[in-house]
């Protein structure tokens, strides 16, 4: 079994005591999205944890503490873009953002931090020339840090559409989408990063660009020293390559204020939050009597004999 933690909130920015407690315990709670009286107990034992897949902007709550995660495989999703405010409202600054990245590399190895330019989007002020130069001056930084780079193009989820307009930003064409990972790509290369795309349908194999698996389970099995038997995310959207995973987060909780976010609903955000406890073994909520608690009868999915790659 995969954890994902998460691609519904900033676990390690906003709740790493909380995920702490989680491992002390080894379990946690979460709510289906879809029903929310229908709670999954999830074991977090260490011989049923395949891996664990952090996405994150800041983890700099978690770098004097990583020995808790001594017992696990895991990786790093590390969202670095360079939007100021008016996209990404309430991050620090994009040199400590770097300084962070890179303070996690070292201690982990670059080959466990995956670096996230997305989503890229446009506007008067972001354009392809932008991108391009903010890309290159990031690159030059990083390129110690990581070895590979995954980027996406913006999705017009519903929620978001009315503050995007109104804030003058919009997503690319396909013709745009071509000409920007055409650069990205030479700039990749030169950097020695390779370059991926996370769940677009664009075909982007000429430029040397693949699709990306972003819980990627080979790269969990070489951190594990083992082979891992997995299967395709059924939940996950077509052109979507991840390997199956159960995400243990909860939406309307993250505090990073990005423009693009489809997981927040402002109008529910500050009643989840102001409803968290970090000893609740579920993320900013507590159990109610009309809730249905179900244990998920979980496995490791690792060969009988551990392969080293």
């Amino acid at each position: 079994m995969i954890i994902s933690a998460s691609r519904r909130t900033d676990i390690p920015a906003f709740y790493w005591e909380w995920f702490q407690k989680r491992l002390q315990e080894q379990y946690v709670l979460v709510r289906n999205p879809l029903n929310l009286h229908q709670v999954s107990r999830i074991s977090l034992r260490p011989e049923v944890v395949d891996g664990l897949v952090f996405w994150t902007k800041n983890p700099e709550p978690m770098l004097k503490q990583l020995s808790v995660l001594d017992a696990y495989a895991y990786y790093f999703q590390f969202t670095l873009n360079a939007y100021a405010a008016d996209v990404e409202a309430a991050l620090p600054p994009l040199a400590v953002r770097i300084e962070i990245f890179r303070q996690l590399a070292q201690k982990i190895g670059a080959e466990r931090m995956i670096w996230r330019y997305d989503p890229i989007l446009l506007s008067a002020r972001y354009d392809l020339q932008y991108h391009a130069a903010v890309f290159e001056e990031l690159a030059a930084q990083l390129a110690d840090s990581t070895k590979k780079c995954i980027i996406s193009f913006l999705d017009y989820y519903p929620k978001i559409k009315a503050g995007l307009h109104q804030a003058g930003l919009r997503g690319l064409s396909e013709d745009e989408q071509w000409r920007l990972a055409a650069v990205l790509s030479q700039t990749a290369r030169q950097y020695g990063l390779q370059l991926e795309t996370c769940a677009e349908a664009i075909e982007l194999a000429d430029l040397g660009i693949e699709h990306a698996s972003c819980i990627d389970a080979e790269l969990l099995g070489r951190v594990g020293g083992c082979r891992l038997d997995t299967v395709k995310d059924k939940n996950q959207r077509g052109e979507c390559g991840c390997a199956a995973s159960i995400d243990i987060g909860a939406y309307n909780t993250c505090l990073h204020g990005c423009i693009y976010c489809y997981a927040n609903d402002i109008r529910r955000q500050l009643q989840q939050i102001t409803a968290g406890n970090s000893s609740s073994p579920l993320l900013c909520s507590e159990l109610e009597p009309a809730d249905k608690v179900t244990e998920r009868n979980l496995r490791a999915l690792r060969s009988l004999q551990a392969e080293l790659f």
